[in-house]
Parts: structure tokens; sequence; C-alpha cells
């Protein structure tokens, strides 16, 4: 797992975030984390096959293999069994990172992660340690 410094150093320089299970609903926890982390400068690409229209003015994706575009980081807001295949999925596409949202575990396939060369966070919130860790530093993405 990544530790804090990696963390903040993600934070830092990723531009492009994949959030996997995005939803349509404002008060689902996916499309705020979203739109946070997208008011925070970075570009956000919603993956949902059962999303069509503009998601928070971003085109949706049914998967991350439609994705044409290089992603840094695959943010999952999925039931931990779905882990497997968005990773490897992840690897395909040549993700940076793999974000699992909080409650989100599956050991097996952050060691996958790893094994290929991903930075993996694991039952953490990316919008709290963005608040948590980049407080101090100056607008980064702005």
């Amino acid at each position: 797992m990544m530790s804090e410094n990696e963390i903040r150093n993600l934070l830092k320089d990723a531009r492009t975030i994949a959030v996997v299970g995005m939803s349509d609903d404002p008060e689902r926890d996916s499309n705020g984390v979203a739109r946070f982390l997208k008011r925070n400068g970075y570009d956000i690409i919603p993956v949902n096959p059962n999303l069509s229209g503009l998601i928070i003015d971003e085109r949706p994706y049914g998967s991350l293999r439609d994705i044409t575009q290089p992603v840094d980081v695959v943010v999952i807001f999925r039931r931990s069994e779905f882990v497997p295949e968005i990773v490897e999925d992840a690897i395909a596409i040549g993700a940076r990172a793999i974000w699992m949202q909080l409650g989100v575990i599956n050991k097996a396939a952050a060691d996958r992660a790893q094994q290929a060369g991903l930075l993996v966070a694991m039952d953490r919130c990316m919008a709290i340690e963005h608040r948590r860790l980049m407080r101090d530093a100056a607008t980064i993405h702005a």
C-alpha cells in the first residue's frame, strides 16, 4: 500500500482520474467525490455502463478499456468482489494507480496491481486524503 508521501505525490502529480462505479445521483459518494476532485483541478472520467449523457459535464464510458486517453488513477466505487476485473482493466490501460474507496477491500487484487507496478490505496477516500494531505500545499491544480 502507498505511504503518506506516495499518496501526497500521487495527488500532486495525477491529472486524469477514472471513477469506476460513478453514479449520476448527486447524493451518492461516487458523485460527490468526483465533483470534489474536479473542483480541485483533476480531469474526471466517469465509468459506468449504465450511464448515458453527460455526468458532471463529462462523457461517461462503459468500461476502463473504452477510454482513449491516458489515465493516472482508477478510483473504485464498486463492491470488493468486482475489484479483480477492474484491476486487470487498469493494468491493461496503463493506469499508474488503483484507489479503492472506503469499504472497498480486496487484498488479492491489491497484490496483483502492485505486482504489475501500480500504486495501490485501499479502504481510503481520495477526497478525505486530498483534504488532509494537500491543505498545506498551495492549490496544486488551479
